[in-house]
This record gives structure tokens, sequence and C-alpha cells, in this order.
């Protein structure tokens, strides 16, 4: 198995505001992709998430208000099913951390390094919403190739 794992912080007083962008469509869409689906406020509830590229759909598995948003990937492409998503947050001073994984690919294929990237990407997108109020979600976000 193999995992894609990420570290960033993020210039915020709140919490909850991190949470609610990982928790809500309005959030999500904020980030992610201006394409999304369904309110991930819920354990049991399915986002649908649309890039150019394709899609997931990812179920939530589990929450822990303000510190823990878990993901289980049921549509999408292969390597990506049955794959886990993890947002582990915890304040630290001016800042929120967040760690990230995106755990359980059956093995390193080339995809995985494009999504490593992406999700870079998309976790800068993340953070600028919070400290600046905008994202640079899906159709707007920064494309490294074919795959997007």
């Amino acid at each position: 198995m193999a995992d894609i794992l990420h570290r960033i912080g993020i210039k915020s007083s709140s919490i909850d505001e991190v949470y609610q962008a990982l928790t809500t469509r309005k959030g999500l869409a904020g980030w992610w992709t201006n394409n999304t689906h369904g309110e991930g406020n819920q354990t049991g509830n399915v986002i649908e998430f649309r890039f150019g590229a394709g899609g997931f759909d990812i179920k939530v598995i589990g929450l822990t208000p303000s510190t823990n948003v878990l993901w289980e990937v049921v549509e999408g492409p292969e390597e990506w099913i049955g794959t886990t998503i993890s947002w582990d947050l915890k304040q630290d001073g001016d800042y929120i951390i967040l760690l990230f994984k995106h755990i359980g690919w059956k093995e390193p294929v080339e995809f995985m390094h494009h999504c490593s990237t992406k999700w870079a990407i998309f976790l800068m997108s993340l953070k600028s919403l919070i400290e600046t109020g905008k994202g640079t979600p899906d159709p707007n976000d920064v494309k490294i190739d074919n795959w997007n």
C-alpha cells in the first residue's frame, strides 16, 4: 500500500472555519471543484465531485467536529476506489495545522504522482480560501498535465 501525505498551516483563529470548508458544499466548492453536489456534514452522506477529466463520489465515514473528517472513495478512477481520505485539524498559535492523508493506494502508479501534486495544489487553494476569502477550485486551478 502507498499513501499521499501533506501538511499545511492555514493562518486562522477559527478551526471551525476550516472544518466547514471540508464539510459543506459551499466550502468544498470554494477550494476543490465548483461542480460539487451534496453535503459532507453527516456520516453516511455521499458527496459528488466533478472535474473536466472525470470525478469522484466520496462517502463521509467519520466526523469529529473541528478535529477530523474521514472519507472513503466509492466511485471514480479505479486507483481511488476504496481509498480513504483523512483531514486532521489542530490549532497551533495563529495557524490551523491540517494533516492530509490519502491512504490505501494499492501501488504508487504514475497517476498517484499526479494526484499527489494536484492535492498539494488544492490544499493551497483551501489555504487561500480561508486566508483571503478566495480559493482556486477547478476549473480555475493550476493545470499540470493532460490529466489536468
